[in-house]
Formats: C-alpha cells, sequence, structure tokens
C-alpha cells in the first residue's frame, strides 16, 4: 500500500473526469502534480498542487480549478474533506478509516511494506570506496562506504536491480610506493634497521605483511636490486591490503558483488577500445591546451597530446588522455573502466567520490555521456570530510596506521550501528561532526539512541503483551483505536514511509531514510508519553487482552517500519537498550 499514491491516482482521475466534462481542456501533462503532506499539520492530512501546476497550461484560473477538483474529490469515501486555500492549493482531510487501513497494511505486507517499485528492474552499478589498496581504511573511506552501501540497499528497496562494485587502485604508482614500503618491513623482519623515506608508508599494519613475506621467500630478496623483487612484493602485498580491506570492510557490515581492478585494463587492449570507441564518434583529436587557470602564459609549455573532446558533453576544457611521451594519463585507465561498465549492460551508474575528487566529476559524467551515446546516466556523488572528537578534542591518528584515523578505530569505540546511522545523519556533501561522546549519549539529542529506544519500547510492549498470551490483531483494529491525535500522527508517519522511499531513491538520498525514522521515532515517543499522562492510551491492558490484541497493533506497526528502515541503512534494531 502506498497511500500517496493512492490518492495522487485518485486526483489525476478526477482531472480526468474534468476533461471529459469539458472543464479542463485535453492534452495537459499531469506529470507535475504532487500529492504531499501540507506545510502546517493544521490545514489537513494531505495537499495538492495540481489546480496551481495545471492553471497557465489551462489558460485559467487556479482557484476555478481548484473548486471543481475539490468538489470531485470529495465524493470519494477516502477524503472526509477537500478545501481550496490560498491561490489554489487543496487541502484534503482524510477519513478515519483510511489510518485503520494504512496500520493494517504495514501489519500484513510486513517489511514488504513501502518497497517501491520506481526502478521497475533497471540494473544499476555503484561503485563505492574504491580505495587505494596501500592500507586500512581511513575514516573518510568510511563515510563513503555506509553512503555508498546505504545507496544501494535503497535503490534495491526502490526496485532497482544493484551491483555493489569497487574499484581497485592497483595500477598507478602508490602501488609501487607500497611494495617498496613492505621490502622495508620485509628488511625489518630479518633484523635489520630501516628508514621510512618520504612518501613511503610507515603504518604499524605493514609489519606483519612484511613478516608473512619473510615466511614465503625467505631471504631471497635480501640484498637484491628492485627489479628483483619489485613486482612480486607488488602484488603480494596489493593482495595482502585487499584482504585487510575487506576485512575492515566486513566489521562495518558492507558487501560487495565485484572488485574490478585497474591493473586488469592495461596491456590488455581495454583501454585502446574504450578509445577507439570514442575517437569512431568523432570525440579524440590531437591538439594543444590552453593554459590551466592560474597559470602565466610564459610558464606553460605548450605540447601536443592525444585529447578527448569532453567539452561536446558537458565539461568544461577538453581533457588529455595520452601523455606526449606517448604514456597515459590517469584519466584514459578510468575511461576504459567506465567503457567496461556500458557494455555490461547497466542502465545507470553511480559512483562515490571522496571530496578530493570533485574536479573528476564533470570529466567522468562526459566520458559516459559520450561513451553510451547519452543512453547512461552518471549521478557522481561526493562525500564530504569527517571531523572527528572525543572529550572535547580532535581524535588522534591512529599509531597503527601512521597518518590518519582508520575505520577499525571508529568502529572500536562505537560499533558498526552507531558510525553508519551517525555517518547518515547528514546529507553526503555536507561536512559531519562525529563526537564520540555525542553519538553515545542516551538523549533526544542523538538520532542513533533516539530511533533505537523507541524500537526498543516498541519491542517492550509487545513482549509484555506476549506474556499475557496476546498478539497484535490487526484485523480487529476500530477507527476508535486511533481517535487520539497522537495515535493518528503517528499513523500518518507509517503512511508517508512509502513516499518516502521513492523521494530517497530518486534523488540517490539515502540520509534521508534517517530523517524519517528520526520523526517516526518522534512520534512514536508522543504516543507512549501520551500513555503515561492518560491511561487509557496504554497499548497493554491485563484486564483486557481483547483491547490489547487491538492497541498492540500500533507498535508493532510502527517496529516493522523502523526495523525496515535500520535496515536500509544497514544498522541492526535493537530490541531492548543496553
Amino acid at each position: 500500500m502506498n497511500l500517496y499514491a493512492d490518492i495522487r491516482a485518485l486526483v489525476l482521475d478526477r482531472l480526468e473526469t474534468l476533461q471529459a466534462a469539458g472543464q479542463l481542456p485535453e492534452g495537459l501533462s499531469f506529470n507535475a502534480v504532487a500529492v504531499e503532506p501540507p506545510r502546517d499539520a493544521a490545514h489537513g492530512d494531505m495537499a495538492t498542487n495540481a489546480a496551481m501546476v495545471l492553471a497557465k497550461p489551462a489558460k485559467t484560473k487556479p482557484r476555478d480549478i481548484a473548486e471543481n477538483l475539490a468538489a470531485a474529490l470529495a465524493e470519494d469515501p477516502r477524503i472526509a474533506t477537500a478545501e481550496v486555500a490560498g491561490p489554489g492549493f487543496i487541502n484534503l482531510r482524510l477519513s478515519p478509516d483510511v489510518w485503520t487501513g494504512v496500520v493494517q497494511a504495514v501489519m500484513q505486507e510486513g517489511k514488504a511494506y513501502g518497497r517501491g517499485s520506481i526502478g521497475a528492474g533497471k540494473s544499476v552499478n555503484v561503485e563505492y570506496v574504491s580505495a587505494n589498496p596501500t592500507g586500512p581504511l581511513h575514516v573518510g573511506h568510511t563515510r563513503g562506504a555506509v553512503f555508498g552501501d546505504a545507496l544501494a540497499a535503497l535503490l534495491d528497496f526502490a526496485g532497482w536491480d544493484v551491483t555493489r562494485e569497487y574499484y581497485i587502485n592497483d595500477g598507478g604508482a602508490q602501488v609501487d610506493v607500497l611494495a617498496r614500503s613492505v621490502y622495508l618491513r620485509y628488511l625489518e623482519a630479518h633484523g635489520q634497521e630501516v628508514t621510512f623515506q618520504d612518501g613511503t608508508y610507515p603504518g604499524d599494519y605493514l609489519v606483519p605483511v612484511g613478516e608473512a613475506l619473510k615466511a614465503k621467500v625467505g631471504d631471497a630478496y635480501i640484498d637484491q636490486p628492485e627489479e628483483v623483487w619489485l613486482a612480486e612484493v607488488r602484488s603480494f602485498a596489493t593482495d595482502a591490503m585487499l584482504e585487510l580491506i575487506r576485512e575492515d570492510l566486513a566489521v562495518l557490515g558492507v558487501r560487495m558483488d565485484q572488485f574490478f581492478s585497474e591493473k586488469s585494463l592495461y596491456g590488455t587492449g581495454k583501454i585502446e577500445s574504450a578509445l577507439e570507441a570514442l575517437d569512431a564518434k568523432g570525440r579524440i583529436y590531437e591538439g594543444v591546451l590552453e593554459p590551466p587557470k592560474g597559470k602565466k602564459p610564459e610558464d606553460w609549455e605548450p605540447r601536443e597530446q592525444t585529447l578527448f573532446r569532453s567539452t561536446a558533453h558537458g565539461d568544461d576544457v577538453d581533457r588529455p588522455v595520452k601523455k606526449s611521451d606517448g604514456s597515459w594519463t590517469y584519466f584514459a585507465p578510468d575511461i576504459a573502466y567506465h567503457y567496461d561498465k556500458v557494455t555490461r549492460g547497466y542502465d545507470q551508474l553511480i559512483d562515490v567520490f571522496g571530496a578530493d575528487h570533485g574536479g573528476y566529476v564533470k570529466r567522468m559524467k562526459a566520458a559516459v555521456s559520450a561513451l553510451s551515446d547519452g543512453s547512461v546516466p552518471l549521478d557522481v556523488k561526493l562525500t564530504q570530510l569527517v571531523k572527528l572528537t572525543k572529550d572535547g578534542q580532535p581524535f588522534k591518528m591512529s599509531k597503527r596506521a601512521g597518518t590518519f584515523v582508520t575505520l577499525r578505530d571508529v568502529v572500536d569505540q562505537v560499533g558498526p550501528g552507531v558510525t553508519r546511522f551517525v555517518m547518515l545523519t547528514r546529507k553526503n556533501d555536507a561536512p559531519l561532526d562525529f563526537d564520540f561522546d555525542k553519538v553515545l549519549e542516551q538523549s533526544r539529542d542523538n538520532p542513533v539512541f533516539y530511533v533505537q529506544y523507541a524500537h526498543a519500547r516498541a519491542a517492550s510492549v509487545l513482549r509484555k503483551a506476549a506474556a499475557m498470551g496476546v498478539s497484535p490483531s490487526p484485523e480487529a483494529l476500530r477507527q476508535e483505536d486511533l481517535s487520539d491525535p497522537a495515535a493518528q500522527a503517528l499513523a500518518a508517519r507509517l503512511a508517508d514511509w512509502p513516499r518516502q522511499v521513492e523521494i530517497a531513491a530518486k534523488g540517490n538520498e539515502p540520509h534521508r531514510i534517517a530523517f524519517f525514522l528520526y520523526d517516526l521515532a518522534s512520534a512514536f515517543h508522543s504516543l507512549w508519553h501520551r500513555g503515561n499522562e492518560d491511561p487509557a492510551q496504554r497499548f497493554v491492558f491485563e484486564d483486557d487482552l481483547e483491547l490489547s490484541a487491538r492497541k498492540t497493533v500500533l507498535p508493532r506497526a510502527t517496529a516493522i517500519v523502523i526495523s525496515t528502515g535500520l535496515g536500509i541503512l544497514g544498522v541492526e534494531p535493537l530490541e531492548e537498550m543496553r
């Protein structure tokens, strides 16, 4: 059941009726017609903008449309009143039995309630994390991992066929640096004193890798030149780091469907094939770029390069794909990787990048647009920085990592569930303050606690009822069980769940799920407190089992939706607070 979609369908049906009666012209588009909660709850349960958006194309006054439409809507038994407000908005109040039907639908559909169909089975590839395989994941990767994983789960819930993918950046110079760093730890494992030069990785996480290399090859690489051991150590170290990254992701509850190696693009003809595809479309040429912004012409050495005509697809400047010395730019394998995704047949691509990759957005969009002839949209989501504090002070970097705070540092402090929820309490492109003390605080100001407490309270009601031999009975629910304003407000929140899923999925914005859960929890806590003030509003009555069976339907429905929403965020709902 999707109440907002049902009422919007009613509005569209009545608009067609007005057209048939000659009160509206034919040929109008109803795409912009919306049914939403009113800005002020005192104005009604729902509102529609139909008259406002149709007035101009219909060449008539909004109120004229609104009055005819309101009269037509009022004929439906689900509509208690339809009132025209302001210049032409229509405020709707729904019949009491509508709310009863919503709560019953939640119970009947269970965790399928709210599951959408806007994805229509189309395939989407969500690429996220994609950290260099040179060490453990840090806190910035953590935010990208949580965001990407929640987005993938949200799209799956909204009807998409989702592939979760990790792009392994194992083809660049950084893996050579990793190999040299591991070689130093290898020498250290043999009892030699070593010095980490600038640019190498000094973190303790490489100590066991060096020891493992020693166990594998013994002293075979001692006093050997780099060309003897570099390739083998690079492969060994990359595999070790990928295993470490997989373990980090598992701690956070993140699973990938596919890992794609950048290295697999080199020497296989895949980069050449991608550029040939662009060349066939007239998008590759030999040319000289203008000096970058901020560089004086005298400081710029113009060189002919192989360029991608990305300006033809919305970019600011054309981009080099091959240097004047014949080597590939960093952009070339990225084009090839996305060409591979396009040829795999995805209907949509989503990349989750850190904020420091903002300069790559336009060029990647241009590349995918050119490669797919505009048929495969690419949405790039940037995750902003996370500021960590504890005891009022910046949280110190990890000795194990050497230079940064790791994912494990964060999860060890607060657990995976809290980590994930907090990472989604801000929009992905907004900076996030992560205060270890605040996120463990048991107060309304801590959204993690507030939502979990609502679920735990609902669970406690259901345990108490079960101990009495009572289970929620949705078929016995009556209008009067939802007559209290707090109960009706909670039912209205439950009704809004499918709409929120759709909005969040359309915008690729999983943070909206966290926001919704907080509002739902607030509505449930309000009803709970009503029971403290008025015993008649409680959920369980030891002397009336039939009434208890009806009253416990609402907390059960609330627990279902909270649990479903937390599941999308990758957070385990708590049955009782610890």
